[in-house]
């Protein structure tokens, strides 16, 4: 008899009408596997706990943190945390890996999506797009000629973090005839010369380009990987874009060197405290675009990272290696070598 396991969703994936933001397309992947039952979570919660870690085999989640403390029971019986998405500083991965918990993510799905929000930022944020729509709306017609856009031929794009986001981005880029520079210690200099980049320092990056763009993963070592002294080297005419996470940018000191007019813009996806906080200066700026942590969220984008996702939880409750695995250390634990077949 087929072994059957457990799987819970995270309420949070949930849209206002109790659907499923990604559609309903994908739970196929789930319905289609004889040795799994699925569900919601009973309620939306801000993080996993050991109840929910004793209860399921798996778990996809979406916003829920998954800490330390969910998987620290004995009766934990937990094999897989999925992510939806491609972070997951969301997810305490040591203790997952320690307690022989396999966590996945869903990275293919993303570099399109992520780079085409940054490109948009840029075109954006060159044009004015948000001030010149305000002009239109508050009858300031007349103030057209004092708000001239930037053309991008021979401007400079410089990107920080040249993994699959930041290299679709350079591709893309290429397109508008934008000088491409890339800083990102483990990128290889090759690498980023078939997508037309050269690779520099992160000082260099940022005293050159027009248009700064950070697209790397948050982990200890990128936490205010930018903050006032970074925002310092950048010239008064250049923008700052992150499509990230927010804490990857010290906000108090991008907020100060927007106020002192030190740099000319910016445009935010994340911000360090989320949902944000609606007295956040940054929400007052006219030189300023904010989106909730969701522009690249489409149809498409969606499914395509839900069924990336419930399939890798599916193999792995197969005994199958998932294709993404976060910390492939955890394959050599014990507890995971028990059920992981190949």
């Amino acid at each position: 008899m087929t072994q059957r396991f457990r799987v819970g969703l995270t309420r949070d994936i949930l849209d206002s009408r109790g659907e499923p933001a990604f559609g309903r397309k994908a739970l196929s992947v789930l319905d289609g596997a004889a040795h799994v039952e699925w569900d919601y979570l009973p309620d939306v919660v801000p993080h996993l706990t050991p109840e929910h870690a004793a209860q399921y085999d798996a778990v996809y989640v979406n916003i829920a943190r998954v800490p330390a403390a969910a998987v620290a029971r004995p009766d934990c019986r937990l094999r897989v945390v999925a992510r939806h998405g491609v972070g997951y500083d969301s997810v305490d991965v040591a203790a997952m890996t320690e307690a022989g918990i396999v966590v996945t993510n869903t990275p293919s799905p993303m570099p399109r999506p992520v780079a085409t929000i940054a490109l948009t930022f840029i075109l954006a944020l060159a044009g004015k797009l948000m001030l010149k729509d305000k002009l239109t709306r508050t009858g300031r017609w007349n103030e057209r000629m004092d708000n001239m856009g930037l053309g991008l031929t021979g401007r400079t794009l410089g990107v920080i973090g040249a993994g699959r986001i930041g290299k679709e981005l350079l591709r893309m880029a290429r397109t508008f005839d934008l000088k491409l520079i890339a800083a990102d210690p483990n990128v290889d200099t090759v690498e980023l010369g078939y997508v037309g980049a050269r690779k520099v320092d992160m000082d260099t990056l940022l005293a050159t380009a027009d248009f700064v763009v950070v697209a790397c993963l948050l982990d200890p070592s990128t936490r205010h990987l930018v903050g006032a002294p970074q925002l310092a080297k950048m010239r008064p005419d250049a923008y700052f874009i992150n499509v990230a996470r927010g804490p990857i940018v010290d906000e108090p000191a991008l907020i100060a060197a927007l106020q002192a007019g030190k740099i000319a813009g910016a445009a935010v996806d994340v911000f360090e405290q989320e949902p944000v906080d609606p007295a956040n200066p940054l929400l007052a700026m006219e030189n300023v675009i904010v989106t909730p942590h969701s522009l690249c969220w489409t149809d498409e984008c969606f499914h395509n990272m839900a069924s990336t996702g419930l399939a890798s939880i599916v193999d792995a409750l197969a005994g199958k290696r998932p294709q993404f695995v976060v910390n492939p250390a955890v394959l050599d634990h014990p507890r995971v070598r028990a059920w992981l077949k190949a």
